[in-house]
């Protein structure tokens, strides 16, 4: 088994163990590699730290010298198989819950991988003192604080970034996180086609509607062709849910790259447009062609043309300006392609038996990582999958 091990943010060497080696036998072969005693080692895997009876099987994990820190109730339970903690990074998981856009290698919607790293440092040497639990503890600074413990970095601030899962990536290649999309795990029909579609984009009106990805390309396309995306400071160019509902714009913007390049090059400057008019400039004006800047043409603030002194003449255009507002989703679709309310009809689902001890916990938040609360139990599961915590959950689905 060979792993690679990050000693530092600049040093990193690779170890051939056993397989099945455990943490404390890791240890041993490091310290013997850099002149330090074992015991003034500590192992970081995924934002938490290993015990020595932990066995393990991934490709790369952080080292860092003992600080005196207590971190013992941040510390995995002994005697942990930490084979299903593999970083598979070939395979996109079907249970992944964090869906990205990965503009350079797939130019595509992909599942997403979830990561943790040292705000200040970069590097993934740290303990954390709660694991996320919505998105917003993802997306919004200073929601979750941590420990870096890498020797020259005392900081406490954590950055949850995202990685594209289809195919191997580097550190820095990273993806913008589309908290909109995810797996239609309520079988909630679209909103515009009334399939069962998986994965689907849950828009953020009060009914929560749903629509498939590829409705949702053709909204897009659609308003964007009558160019009535709506342009909003705090937000940007961008849309509101498909059924009109009212606060429902999509704030990551982002999500409008299911457009496609030319689509979405379009997108840019008819939001650069909009930007441009809203601040009371003047995008073009009717003057002579071949004129030139510079030219001395006189023309109305209003309808571009010539200066006038009577009222703008009717454009004979307007009347397309009006042509999509049509689409508004069928009243009936728009009831039943409702998030919230799927929720609410599974709600007797909230409560799963413990895997190992069949005790009944009931699930109090958006994390799906589960600590059985009987005392001498005690066993960490998967909320979603309903087996052991591991790497794959955290990545795929920490939270939802």
């Amino acid at each position: 088994l060979l792993v690679y091990v990050r000693f530092n943010p600049s040093h990193g060497f690779p170890v051939e163990l056993e397989q099945g080696a455990s943490v404390a036998e890791l240890k041993e072969t490091v310290g013997h590699l850099q002149g330090i005693q074992p015991d003034r080692l500590r192992v970081i895997f995924a934002g938490r730290e290993l015990c020595n009876e932990s066995t393990f099987q991934s490709k790369a994990v952080y080292l860092f010298l003992s600080s005196g820190l207590d971190l013992s109730r941040l510390s995995l339970s002994k005697n942990r198989d930490l084979k299903k903690f593999m970083v598979v990074l070939t395979e996109a998981k079907a249970h992944s819950s964090f869906y990205v856009f990965c503009k350079t290698v797939c130019k595509a919607i992909q599942p997403g991988k979830l990561c943790v790293r040292c705000r200040d440092c970069k590097q993934g040497t740290l303990t954390l003192s709660r694991g996320p639990s919505c998105w917003d503890d993802v997306l919004l600074p200073n929601r979750i604080h941590g420990v870096c413990q890498s020797q020259d970095c005392d900081g406490r601030l954590v950055e949850f970034y995202l990685k594209c899962a289809a195919h191997p990536t580097c550190d820095n290649d990273t993806s913008a996180a589309l908290d909109l999309i995810m797996l239609n795990t309520r079988r909630v029909p679209c909103i515009a086609c009334t399939d069962i579609m998986t994965p689907v984009l849950v828009f953020q009106c009060a009914e929560r509607h749903v629509i498939c990805l590829e409705c949702f390309h053709l909204y897009c396309v659609a308003r964007l062709n009558e160019r009535q995306f709506t342009q909003e400071p705090l937000v940007g160019y961008s849309l509101p849910c498909a059924a009109g509902c009212p606060d429902s714009l999509i704030k990551e913007v982002h999500h409008f790259q299911v457009l496609g390049d030319e689509q979405y090059e379009r997108y840019q400057r008819y939001a650069a447009e909009e930007c441009v008019l809203q601040m009371g400039g003047v995008l073009r004006v009717r003057c002579e062609l071949g004129n030139g800047l510079g030219c001395g043409f006189v023309f109305c603030r209003d309808c571009k043309a010539e200066f006038h002194e009577d009222p703008c003449r009717q454009r004979t255009d307007t009347a397309t300006g009006s042509a999509l507002q049509g689409y508004i989703a069928d009243e009936d679709a728009a009831l039943h392609a409702r998030w919230e309310q799927a929720s609410q009809e599974t709600i007797s689902e909230t409560t799963h038996l413990c895997p190992k001890c069949q005790v009944p916990v009931e699930k109090n938040g958006g994390c799906m990582h589960m600590v059985c609360p009987r005392p001498q139990c005690k066993f960490e599961w998967c909320w979603f999958c309903r087996v052991e915590w591991n790497r794959e959950c955290m990545g795929n689905h920490w939270f939802g």
